[in-house]
């Protein structure tokens, strides 16, 4: 259990949480799950009422269409939160499928814990409540990131969008980003025989070297 407390101690959103409250109020709540890679851990219309703080692994959410092809909508990495942008609607009712990407675990405390007043102290729980609005709204600008990517028209700018934004949050011209290829393609909304084309030229090009899903830009595909 005290690797479950250093856990939680190390999630922003109990950030202003005693150690001792945390393993009184909290820990007592929390169940740790192992899955593995492929293993759904959320599907459509499944109502959440646990949210995941992934530990290890990673974590895709995708959209799976009538004829079975699918699209990665984003991707959770440990310290990132399962459910997040549903805890707080009227349903709870998840549109997307959640699947892991790779062996991974999540750590699942109740929705009720956040939401329901009684189970946390009142000044607690308001604290939490705070941190998780931000949290939120940290995930609406990730999926306005995205909106930025897939709102341009050509296969490269949607490319060279995607690398940016990374470089900027790694803070690093040379990147390394959490998809194979396929699953590069799946992101981008885009084929991936095309995308692997179009690296190749952007290679020749001088715009970019890369080796399997590590990225350099270059100076001419940099923005001014």
């Amino acid at each position: 259990m005290g690797n479950l407390s250093n856990h939680l101690e190390s999630c922003d959103l109990f950030a202003d949480l005693s150690g001792p409250l945390l393993r009184q109020c909290v820990l007592p709540q929390c169940t740790l799950q192992q899955f593995p890679k492929g293993r759904y851990l959320l599907q459509p219309q499944q109502r959440l009422d646990s949210f995941g703080l992934v530990i290890q692994g990673s974590i895709h959410t995708i959209h799976i269409s009538d004829d079975g092809n699918y699209r990665i909508l984003d991707v959770l990495t440990p310290g990132d939160i399962l459910g997040l942008d549903l805890m707080c609607t009227r349903t709870r009712l998840s549109p997307y499928h959640a699947a892991a990407a790779s062996p991974c675990q999540v750590l699942y405390l109740p929705v009720s814990l956040i939401l329901s007043p009684g189970l946390l102290p009142a000044e607690s729980r308001m604290a939490v409540m705070s941190r998780l609005l931000t949290r939120i709204s940290q995930e609406n600008m990730r999926k306005e990131y995205r909106l930025a990517i897939l709102s341009q028209n050509g296969l490269r700018d949607r490319i060279l969008t995607y690398l940016r934004m990374q470089a900027a949050r790694q803070g690093t011209h040379t990147i390394t980003i959490p998809f194979s290829r396929e699953e590069m393609a799946s992101y981008l909304c885009v084929n991936r025989s095309a995308l692997s084309h179009e690296l190749s030229r952007m290679q020749r090009q001088g715009l970019l070297t890369f080796r399997k899903n590590t990225f350099t830009l270059h100076a001419s595909s940099r923005p001014l």
